[in-house]
């Protein structure tokens, strides 16, 4: 039952937190401050929304997907940011329950998003919110001692070593923000758990890829976005990356244990 409660609160959590990032993700892409005074308007019209019009989901399905002023049709983005946030929050809390693991998960998630939405909107990674997330992510460890820290340190480091290898042997094909933000997941994952999460992000980044080359769709010379891969990987490998260690015959470190 207490799981059960927990999930459904981190539902609605995860989707307050998606819809932040989406917000200022949208507004990092046209210069606008997604901070202090600055209101949610339509879209289409510029009205400022009320708070009636600003529920996760709930205001999009009541709304019909429509500006309650001008009728003008809401861009799908805002909900999918929405759902997927809930529908990720609310599958880890299932996972850890009301565990420090979860903690982490709720922490890293508006940074993840923010990331992944950035990177798809524009192709380009916030150095500023990736150091961010590191710092967020090494302050959290703190409580658990000087090891957690270090565990941290190395997961950030690790993150950022392997994609800046990428960048120079690839000759700057990658871009830098790549590994910036792998050193904020590193910060959250710890050294272990990076290497999972990179594993399981370039896997993720093929099985849509692949397919993607195969049709023609995209060509090698395509700029693909990876962060959002990257961010997939943090999120497989707190699901899965505990197991998948213990079955190489290693033991995940905390929170993640």
């Amino acid at each position: 039952m207490e799981k059960a409660i927990l999930t459904f609160f981190a539902f609605w959590l995860g989707a307050a937190l998606g819809s932040f990032a989406n917000a200022a993700a949208m507004r990092a892409d046209v210069g606008k401050k997604w901070w202090g005074k600055e209101r949610s308007v339509c879209d289409a019209c510029g009205r400022a929304l009320s708070a009636r019009d600003l529920v996760p989901l709930l205001s999009f399905v009541a709304l019909g997907g429509r500006c309650r002023s001008c009728g003008a049709k809401i861009p799908p983005r805002h909900f999918f940011a929405e759902i997927v946030g809930a529908a990720l929050l609310s599958l880890l809390a299932w996972r850890f329950g009301p565990a420090p693991a979860f903690l982490f998960a709720a922490a890293a998630l508006p940074f993840a998003a923010f990331h992944s939405l950035t990177d798809l909107y524009t192709g380009y990674i916030y150095d500023s919110w990736a150091i961010a997330m590191a710092v967020c992510g090494l302050v959290m460890r703190l409580p658990h001692g000087l090891s957690a820290v270090v565990d941290g340190a190395l997961g950030a480091a690790a993150g950022f070593a392997v994609i800046g290898a990428i960048i120079i042997v690839s000759r700057g094909k990658m871009g830098v923000g790549d590994a910036m933000l792998m050193l904020g997941i590193g910060a959250f994952m710890g050294l272990k758990m990076t290497l999972i999460s990179l594993y399981l992000g370039f896997l993720a980044g093929g099985a849509v890829v692949l397919p993607l080359l195969a049709a023609k769709r995209v060509t090698r010379k395509s700029a693909i976005p990876l962060g959002p891969f990257l961010c997939a990987g943090m999120f497989f490998s707190m699901l899965f990356g505990g197991a998948m260690l213990y079955f190489l015959g290693y033991a995940a470190s905390w929170p993640w244990i």
